[in-house]
């Protein structure tokens, strides 16, 4: 999949198409990668390419289903070893042996259909509820949506690197 172009009108279907855009090159990346490399970090912090998929899939449901929709989530924190990674020093991502990367990507298809249902639904300056993801001062839309962006962006780079790193091992 292409980057988005300029010709993507309007705001929530330029984030719309930016998302779908990471979500592909993520899956690509991981999808790429030899099973044994999807368990094996490469970077001191530790993290390994699936427990990156996990996180994506959590912090993309986070925002979007449990915070701006105020639905109640399953474990939203389930890519975190601890209940509260907030609150808690010394967390850290992580996923379960019996977890597949075909099961993440089917998942993060998935919560991203619900993504581009929201930004079909709902104008960008409408605020999430008050609630347990956001007790107090809750968020718009349209800062969501940076947020998440700047998140997709930041680990899509990440992921680059420890795929060539990966290719570098072999």
């Amino acid at each position: 999949m292409n980057e988005p172009g300029h010709d993507v009108e309007g705001s929530a279907a330029r984030f719309s198409a930016y998302f779908d855009y990471y979500r592909s090159q993520i899956i690509d990346a991981v999808t790429g990668l030899p099973e044994a490399e999807l368990r094996t970090s490469r970077l001191a912090s530790g993290w390994t390419p699936i427990e990156l998929l996990s996180h994506l899939v959590h912090m993309e449901q986070r925002w979007f289903v449990w915070g701006f929709l105020g639905e109640d989530v399953e474990d939203p924190w389930g890519d975190w070893d601890v209940d509260e990674p907030w609150e808690n020093d010394g967390g850290r991502w992580s996923v379960a042996d019996d977890v597949s990367a075909g099961a993440l990507v089917d998942a993060l298809e998935a919560v991203g259909e619900r993504t581009r249902g929201v930004l079909t639904a709902h104008p960008l300056d409408a605020v999430a509820p008050l609630g347990t993801r956001f007790p107090e001062d809750p968020p718009d839309l349209e800062w969501i949506c940076l947020h998440v962006l700047q998140e997709y962006a930041r680990h899509a780079g990440h992921l680059d690197i420890v795929v060539e790193l990966a290719g570098a091992q072999e």
